[in-house]
């Protein structure tokens, strides 16, 4: 897969995530050797069970509106940590005490953590116009009157 395809991916969990107010969004970017089995994590968190399964919800609506379908999910029916696999990366919707218990940023605290932004592509310059060449009005020449005798 191309990493500017994963990315638009990525992308559009995050926006998932953000869309169902989703606390404390983190974005890591895992080290080749560090044994990770992705390349990226998605963390963030929701307030109540009620919340945690809407952003999950959320999250697999929009990447299978993309064609995507996650590999596996687990923690759904608990709320408490749901894990949604998509091989590439893998997104975690903590409650705020799993979060802070399990603490998956100090764990992988190599990986580099990234912001939104850097995950959208940086926009095509676009070439610059040549400049328009100056219209100048055609004056029609004026009629000579004609002397009287």
């Amino acid at each position: 897969m191309k990493k500017s395809e994963l990315k638009q991916q990525i992308s559009a969990a995050i926006q998932a995530c953000l869309e169902k107010k989703a606390e404390e969004l983190s974005i890591l970017e895992m080290e080749k050797g560090s044994g990770a089995f992705t390349d990226y994590f998605v963390l963030c968190s929701g307030t109540n069970p009620r919340q945690v399964q809407a952003i999950a919800d959320e999250v697999e609506l929009r990447l299978k509106a993309a064609d995507l379908r996650p590999a596996h999910v687990e923690g759904y029916k608990q709320a408490e940590w749901v894990l949604i696999d998509y091989v590439d990366f893998v997104v975690h919707v903590f409650s705020e005490k799993a979060r802070k218990f399990y603490d998956l940023e100090r764990l992988w605290k190599t990986a580099k953590r990234l912001e939104v932004g850097d995950l959208q592509a940086a926009p095509k310059k676009k070439k610059a116009a040549a400049p328009k060449p100056k219209v100048t009005k055609a004056v029609a020449p004026k009629k000579k009157k004609k002397a009287k005798v």
